[in-house]
């Protein structure tokens, strides 16, 4: 019989076979989210588990801890409450635990010695800190003491020993001598592990009065020094320093050679433990003469190459991060030509604690299951102990829906308030390790993290993903739609992710739209929207070419692009990868770059970028530059480089049944070096005729071997090709058959799907003509149900698909497939998972009913079916709902039917239709569908949605009838989504940006139009109409009335028609006339004023008729006489009276100036005198050059 042991361990195995956990919540690093969200506190840093400080320096002990609300921090000091406050040396940083301790004021740091634990603490629970154990540095004085001086004798060895006071943290020893300089050590002479001076023998050059041990200790700084030893040698012969040399160090004397004997270790055998990831050192000196040669090795097996590393002449073995495999037995070996001796050293590898499966924060939703497990190793084995906000599990309050495993504690239908922080304690004698995880039991609705209505553009046919980061807790179910209609999006082409991401495989035209994710969980929904652009590929269709040009020539890179008409693009030029600085020389336009006068500095690639804000296409080529053609035809360096003439002479050779080579001899490269060569072939059995690529190879190979194809009839020819183009095609080399073989490749897109309710069908892609390897080609299908174990059916078919008839009902297959032809099978493929074909669900959706109708919304619920009854794959449950009749009479309704899918395999699913047409009447009914069928629909519900806000006036004019009303008509809406109980009217005057008083006007439902007297006819409005209902006013029709900028024909109503009239002076037609009219007359004036000076100082002929004299040409003063017959002639088309006055015509400037004032205003301002009226007598017989008027001035200048 079982024990009562042996029926705990049996129930909870039978527990955690049953037991199904949910996923724990991840929570997004969103500061929307953790702004809002409870959790308990972090530990963030502290600081390490021994902290040595420095005597010299103020105490800080860090504790930072993280949580929501903000935790507060207490401290223990060696297990019992440290107030901090009763303590005037020690202060708290604010928000955080670190502790300050200072000692300006006085006080000895050692007085702070102990150990220290930090909790902090908020409504959720307590997290802790490591046991930090605070010790002072301390650097001791080195004992008095008088040493003896050492007397040895050569060759003997000798140990100086070194016994440095024992500091906190171990001091750092070397040897020197008086004058600081380190004493010389080597394969004699040497520092030990402990400090200690060793010699393996003594010579008599070592002595010396100052062999002085030093200790450093690194938290102060500072070295202090041991009273120096004083050697001396005994040898039996006389010592000559100027006999030494290293070949015979004892200078010719005869000194006692000795075996190897151990200065350290001591005896044949000793032990080491080194705790797991610490440093191994190992250490073997040995005396002897001669100096013994020291080696290692492991018993059972080789030392770790990587691992170890000899130091100090070989005398100590050093591993670093040492792990269990490295204990055993290791042998340092002494040896010299007179003997060896052995020693071993036992290595135990202990462990302190160190984690497998460290705890971590767990976040669960109401009701969910959950663990922490905390999994240590060490050796000896660690203690478990599990501890509830820094308090033993056994003395915390029971909960029923926690329970501990030893290391595992077990959460089942986790509740809210059951929120703590667990520490786990990992202990051995070595060390220990201690983890905050905390629980924290979240519920919060679903809510959007990522930006509002998004805009992705995207480029055709290229993968696309939208992002959706949403959260909430339960994890809501998150589904996408399409411009707001349809059942959700995947499978096909569509694939979400779980985190939200809708991935669209090759967007295409057709993907444009605006796409919805909505995330639904039982507390609520959130949705957001991502609007999809897709656009046409930035492509450069005329890219430039590989040119040369001659000196001073101009050379010209085409760059013309095709992009989408909606995206800026910004063209770039390069010259060898460095921008292109466009200076006056070169010249860029739209489709091409221009270089002018081409010189050496122009030689290099170019290159041309053309960017959009989504993607970039580019192309380059190379611009050689040619010296200046030679007056000698015949020399060719003059010529331009051209393409290269074809291979000839192509060879087959060294056949084998899948390569073969191929060698051929290059043509004339015309002044170009050859940059590549192109191989092609042509076969005759599956496209004769067709020469398709098959490798490119550098420039300067014409023999390489070329990888085949199985049964394939091959020819081949050769392209060459330099910076100008390609070459002819050389003439096709003989043809050479490969043999067959099985094919070596696996059919693709392998798929399973049924066709009716009783079959499956299985298609495939067909391989490749040069896939098939040999002829007969035909392909092996096994299929057989999944998880029922049974045999494979297996069908031999040349088709690329094969029907399964009489299936069950949308059962999964597994399926494979292979290749194979007559020379034999190829690779099977990879399982896959088909289904049969789908049949018409079965069950209808019941109990289909509503709640919380409001005027544009309703929230639906219903009994789900047995998914078993789908009888395919459930797609949605599918709702139907139409607009019955609207509540406002005599509104006539459109009665079209509209869907909407939502997916829910909960048991009490529900969902939420949106966008209902307020005040209405409206039918439903639900049914569940599969990708190919709907079942029968459910019960019929009627619901009417409430009043809501009406839609804005069907239209809103202004009209203008007299100069000072205006007239304003509108109809009522087209959806007025209630009864319309009033139209409300604001409106206010508009004067550039200034805007004028509100004021408001409210009418009967039955008015639309309503007449507005003008205070002024200059005056401009802004108005504001909108509809109301009983819940409020509806959309604003916003209008401005017109600038009235022309004249317009408006009809009162007695019929009589008449002009608004249009301040004239505000119109920018007659301003410009006005300005041109002011131009025109200044530069008259200015005519008239040269020409009034000169006629001052020219002579007036008195005989019109007469020639010029040679006399009147000059005057006295110096001046020369300019007139002439032309002077006085009037223009072309004028008239000239019988006494040579002039009349003016038509359109003359008196006519404008309204007589001889010629004033005119504008905007009531004075522009000046156009004309000057002269009196007749003053005007007759006037021959001279003088213009009486503008007119006149004009006469003269021509």
């Amino acid at each position: 019989m079982l024990g009562q042991d042996g029926h705990a361990v049996l129930a909870l195995v039978l527990m955690l076979l049953l037991w199904r956990e949910a996923a724990p919540i991840e929570v997004p690093q969103d500061p929307k989210i953790l702004q809002d969200l409870k959790q308990p506190p972090t530990i963030v840093k502290q600081s390490v588990k021994d902290y040595i400080v420095d005597p010299r320096d103020n105490i800080i002990i860090e504790c930072e801890a993280k949580g929501n609300p903000v935790p507060t921090f207490s401290w223990r000091r060696n297990g019992k409450f440290f107030n901090i406050g009763k303590d005037p040396r020690v202060t708290m940083r604010k928000r955080s635990g670190t502790l300050e301790i200072g000692f300006r004021s006085g006080g000895r740091p050692e007085d702070y010695e102990g150990e220290y634990q930090c909790f902090a603490t908020n409504d959720l629970g307590v997290a802790l800190s490591n046991k930090i154990l605070l010790r002072v540095s301390k650097a001791p004085l080195w004992p008095k003491e008088v040493l003896e001086p050492v007397m040895v004798t050569e060759g003997s060895p000798l140990v100086l020993p070194c016994n440095p006071p024992p500091g906190l943290p171990p001091p750092y020893t070397f040897w020197m001598n008086s004058g600081m300089v380190p004493i010389p050590q080597d394969k004699r002479v040497s520092m030990g592990l402990n400090g200690d001076l060793y010699f393996s023998n003594v010579l008599a050059k070592d002595a010396h009065t100052d062999y002085s041990c030093n200790a450093r200790f690194p938290f102060t700084h500072t070295i202090q020094q041991k009273n120096p030893f004083t050697l001396r040698v005994q040898t039996k012969e006389l010592y000559n320093d100027t006999s030494y040399n290293a070949t015979d160090p004892y200078g010719g004397r005869k000194v006692a050679e000795s075996t190897p004997n151990f200065l350290s270790p001591s005896g044949s055998e000793s032990t080491k433990m080194v705790l797991r990831d610490e440093k191994l050192l190992l250490e073997c000196i040995a005396a002897g003469l001669p100096t013994p040669t020291v080696k290692w090795f492991k018993k059972g097996g080789d030392l770790p190459a990587r691992k170890v590393k000899f130091e100090n002449y070989n005398k100590t073995l050093k591993i670093i991060n040492v792990s269990e495999e490295d204990a055993g037995e290791y042998v340092c070996m002494a040896n010299n030509h007179l003997g060896s001796i052995r020693h071993s050293i036992f290595v135990q590898v202990k462990a302190a604690p160190y984690w497998l499966d460290k705890p971590t924060n767990l976040v669960l939703a109401p009701d969910e299951n959950g663990r922490l497990v905390c999994r240590a190793n060490g050796n000896p084995k660690p203690n478990i102990q599990w501890l509830i906000n820094g308090q033993p599990v056994e003395s915390s309050p029971p909960n029923p829906s926690r329970q501990e495993l030893g290391d595992t504690i077990i959460f089942r239908s986790v509740q809210m308030g059951s929120s703590a922080v667990y520490q786990c304690n990992a202990s051995n004698q070595h060390g220990y390790l201690l983890a905050n995880a905390f629980v924290s039991v979240l519920d919060m609705p679903p809510r959007m993290l990522g930006p509002k209505n998004q805009l992705i553009k995207v480029i055709e046919n290229n993968r696309t993903f939208l992002d959706c980061p949403f959260f909430g807790s339960p994890l809501p179910e998150l589904r996408w739609f399409k411009n707001g209609q349809g059942s959700g999006l995947d499978g096909g082409q569509y694939r979400v992710y779980i985190n939200g991401t809708l991935e669209i495989k090759r967007a295409r035209a057709e993907d444009e739209g605006t796409y919805t994710c909505l995330a639904n969980s039982i507390l609520g929904s959130a949705e957001n929207q991502v609007r999809l652009e897709v656009k046409e590929p930035t492509r450069i269709v005329r890219a430039p070419e590989h040119q040369s040009a001659i000196r001073g020539s101009t050379a010209r890179f085409n760059c013309k692009v095709k992009s989408d008409p909606t995206l800026p693009i910004t063209v770039t030029w390069t010259k060898d990868d460095k921008p292109l600085n466009m200076g006056w020389r070169l010249r860029k336009d739209e489709e091409s770059l221009t270089i002018p006068n081409v010189n050496e500095g122009d030689e290099g690639t170019y290159s041309c970028t053309v960017k959009s804000e989504i993607d970039q296409d580019s192309a380059s080529a190379r611009l050689t530059v040619l010296e200046e053609a030679s007056l000698n035809p015949s020399v060719s360096s003059a010529l331009p480089p051209d393409r290269p003439d074809p291979p000839i002479d192509l060879d087959l050779s060294d056949p084998a049944a899948r390569s073969i080579r191929l060698t051929w001899i290059p043509g004339n490269d015309h002044r170009s070096p050859v940059t590549q060569f192109l191989v092609q072939f042509e076969e005759n059995r599956w496209e004769p005729g067709r020469w398709q690529n098959l490798s490119t190879y550098p420039g300067d190979l014409n023999s390489v071997i070329l990888q085949l194809a199985p049964f394939v009839n091959y020819q081949f020819r050769v392209i060459a090709i330099n910076s100008v183009g390609q070459s002819k095609p050389s003439r096709p080399s003989l043809r050479y058959k490969t043999s067959g073989a099985a094919p070596d490749a696996i059919p693709k897109g392998l798929r399973g799907w049924g066709s009716k309710k009783d079959n499956m069908e299985i298609s495939w892609e067909p391989l490749l003509d040069l896939e098939r390897n040999g002829p007969n080609l035909r392909y092996n299908v096994w299929w057989r149900r999944k998880e029922l174990e049974e045999e494979w059916n297996n069908v031999t078919t040349m088709e690329s698909k094969y029907v399964v008839q009489n299936t069950e009902t949308y059962v999964p297959y597994e399926i494979k497939i292979q290749a194979m032809n007559e020379f034999g099978p190829g690779p099977e493929s990879n399982v896959v998972t088909g289904y049969s074909g789908e049949d018409k669900p079965t069950d209808a959706p019941t109990d289909l009913q509503m709640s919380k109708v409001d005027d544009t919304t309703a929230h639906i619920h219903w009994k789900p079916v047995d998914l078993n009854s789908v009888q395919g794959e459930f797609k949605e449950y599918r709702l139907y709902y139409w607009r019955e009749s609207s509540l406002v009479p005599g509104l006539v309704v459109s009665k079209e039917k509209k869907t909407k899918g939502f997916y829910s395999t909960v048991a009490g699913p529900s969902g939420i239709l949106s966008d209902l047409v307020p005040y209405s009447k409206y039918k439903m009914f639900m049914v569940v569908a599969n990708n190919r069928f709907e079942g029968p629909p459910s019960n019929t519900v009627e619901f009417t949605t409430k009043e809501g806000v009406p839609d804005a006036p069907r239209f809103f004019r202004i009209n203008r009838r007299s100069f000072d009303t205006i007239h304003l008509q509108w109809d009522k809406p087209l959806e007025p989504n209630g009864i319309l109980i009033a139209y409300q009217l604001k409106y206010h005057t508009v004067n550039g940006s200034r805007v004028g008083h509100t004021q408001l006007e409210t009418f009967y439902p039955n008015v639309t139009d309503f007449s507005l007297r003008l205070p002024d006819r200059s005056t401009r409005y802004k108005f504001f109409l909108s509809a109301r209902t009983t819940v409020g006013a509806g959309e604003v029709f916003a209008e401005e009335s017109p600038h009235f900028a022309n004249e317009e024909n408006f009809t009162d109503a007695t019929g009589l028609a008449y002009i608004d009239q249009v301040d004239i002076a505000t119109q920018g037609w007659f301003i410009g006339l006005m300005c041109a009219i002011a131009l025109i007359i200044l530069i008259l004036l200015i005519v008239c004023f040269i020409k009034r000076s000169r006629g001052g100082k020219y002579p007036v002929r008195d005989k019109k008729d007469l020639p010029l004299d040679p006399v009147d040409q000059k005057d006295q003063d110096g001046s020369f006489d300019y007139h002439s017959d032309e002077d006085n002639k009037p223009l072309q088309g004028s008239q000239t009276s019988l006494d040579g006055n002039v009349k003016e015509s038509d359109d003359s400037l008196v006519d404008y100036g309204e007589g001889g004032d010629g004033q005119f205003n504008e905007d009531g301002s004075f522009i000046g005198q156009y004309t000057v009226k002269k009196d007749k007598d003053e005007t007759e017989g006037n021959e001279s050059s003088e213009a009486t008027s503008p007119v006149n001035a004009i006469y003269s200048l021509a």
